[in-house]
């Protein structure tokens, strides 16, 4: 089966990560679904051909989907919120209405049958003692006549530059479903860098926008985050300060050395959260100047080409790149799986 024979909905498609990475591997882009508004608004600007629902899956009729399916061979993509099953989620056991949300793209499915599924989510979600639905979705794939892989991906094993680890399953009722080989390994191809992906941007200041580029935009720091970051060297963290600076939650407090820290140049970023702009949040501090990365560079670190555009806040933005799929590892799923059918 050729590539440009199959067509994509790309459920919870967020900005377009994995949508743009199926495009590169040759996918159609039949169509987008998600509930946020500005997340829609992004998808439609950079795939203007392609359909869109903005609706929450779960008051979707099937027959809206089934519209949209073209003849021929369907991928369905299935990447749903990971929050309530991320390690940085402290309330990964309560009641959030999204942990129900791989379920119900199981329903849809499983009822209109596609003939690929790919499914993007954090390894938390394979943990019994959570009570996801994980293991119940495997089984009604296997029980439906797909055959079925999953396994953690490291994304830096593909080409990102970045850490990031992602539980992928992929599911194929007409061939055999393969995981993609990796690309990037310590004894041959290494991952870009921090200084190859993102070197090349204007130098900006805090607070600051590149005339050029909306999305080339670096969140304001507080003066007191100027001071720390002034104090903090390339690769370093709060470790490196003198102890006025020390926020008082941290004073004893060991762990987490990665907040308020600065990336290193020569090394992949740490993983992209969704507030991956936040100087206090992560190692988003940029290695030389004096702020957290900007958007733009950030969307770099995540593999979107720099032609991406994002719409919204930029606290909006920001979460819609740390959501999304990085678009290479996306591209690299597609190819293998295309390539076993």
């Amino acid at each position: 089966m050729r590539a440009n024979d199959v067509s994509v909905i790309d459920f919870f498609s967020g900005c377009g990560g994995t949508s743009y990475g199926f495009e590169k591997a040759g996918l159609n882009i039949a169509a987008g679904i998600d509930f946020d508004a500005d997340s829609a608004t992004t998808f439609r600007q950079n795939f203007p051909r392609s359909a869109f629902i903005e609706a929450d899956i779960r008051g979707i009729e099937l027959d809206e989907i089934r519209e949209l399916m073209p003849s021929g061979p369907v991928l369905f993509s299935g990447c749903a919120p990971c929050q309530p099953f991320s390690r940085q989620n402290k309330n990964q056991k309560g009641g959030d209405p999204r942990r129900s949300l791989l379920a119900e793209f199981g329903k849809v499915a499983l009822a209109l049958r596609p003939e690929l599924i790919v499914v993007e989510n954090v390894p938390g979600i394979q943990n019994p003692a959570l009570g996801g639905p994980f293991n119940s979705f495997i089984k009604r794939l296997a029980s439906a006549g797909y055959d079925t892989h999953f396994s953690v991906l490291r994304a830096l094993e593909y080409g990102v530059p970045q850490e990031r680890k992602r539980l992928v399953i992929v599911a194929s009722r007409i061939g055999a479903a393969h995981m993609p080989v990796p690309t990037h390994v310590s004894t041959r191809r290494k991952a870009k860098t921090v200084r190859q992906t993102i070197e090349r941007f204007p130098i900006l200041k805090d607070g600051a926008v590149d005339p050029k580029d909306p999305d080339h935009a670096a969140m304001k720091l507080a003066e007191i985050n100027l001071q720390r970051i002034r104090a903090t060297p390339e690769g370093g963290d709060r470790r490196d300060w003198s102890s006025e600076l020390i926020a008082e939650c941290h004073r004893d407090h060991k762990g987490h050395t990665d907040a308020y820290g600065r990336m290193w140049w020569d090394r992949p970023a740490s993983g992209l959260t969704t507030r991956c702009i936040s100087y206090s949040n992560g190692r988003f501090g940029h290695p030389e100047q004096d702020r957290a990365i900007s958007l733009r560079e950030a969307a770099s670190l995540q593999t979107f080409p720099r032609s991406f555009k994002f719409a919204g806040t930029l606290t909006s933005r920001a979460k819609q790149v740390g959501n999304a799929v990085p678009p290479l590892m996306a591209q690299r799923i597609a190819e293998a799986l295309i390539e076993g059918t």
